[in-house]
């Protein structure tokens, strides 16, 4: 799995995760959101991200990197996206993160890969997602897989009062142009 043999933390695998993963991911999840400096919109309970995985009508999928002793060091968390001008299917990573300790010891790029592979797999012609401005480390090492970033597009969100007041009648008559 590795590209770094020499590292301590070379081997291990990549495999889909298992209910009794969730509090190890949701572990991953707070460790990402402190190091993206938005520890405090984290929102996700083991409850929620146990009926997104693995409830009735799954919303997202995820894969996780674990180190020989079979503890997870990463995670994927990815959902099925469309395109219009493809017809297709595709793969939108939300969220990649290996534990700090645990990098350039080949589990990021084995994670992708498995994305990568499920998108060959499934016929999905993009796999997709997005990386904060000044994360450099990240981009340099996507940019090692291939991966380019789409300058020309600017991801839009719309949250809480936003939401619900556009939902709303009233809301919809405001904001008609």
């Amino acid at each position: 799995m590795s590209s770094r043999p020499d590292h301590p933390n070379a081997t291990g695998a990549v495999r889909p995760a298992e209910p009794a993963d969730v509090p190890s991911i949701i572990e991953l999840v707070v460790e990402l959101a402190v190091y993206e400096r938005s520890s405090s919109e984290v929102e996700m309970t083991g409850e929620l991200l146990a009926a997104a995985l693995f409830g009735t009508a799954p919303t997202a999928h995820c894969h996780v990197a674990v180190d020989p002793t079979g503890a997870v060091v990463g995670f994927a968390l990815w959902f099925v996206t469309f395109s219009t001008w493809t017809g297709r299917p595709g793969l939108y990573l939300e969220d990649l993160h290996v534990r700090p300790e645990h990098r350039r010891a080949g589990h990021g790029r084995a994670l992708l890969a498995e994305l990568a592979r499920v998108c060959v797999a499934r016929g999905y012609p993009r796999l997709e997602w997005s990386v904060l401005d000044w994360n450099t480390p990240a981009q340099s090492f996507y940019r090692t897989l291939g991966a380019v970033p789409q300058d020309e597009w600017t991801r839009w969100r719309m949250t809480g009062t936003a939401i619900t007041g556009l939902a709303t009648p009233a809301g919809q008559a405001e904001r008609q142009p």
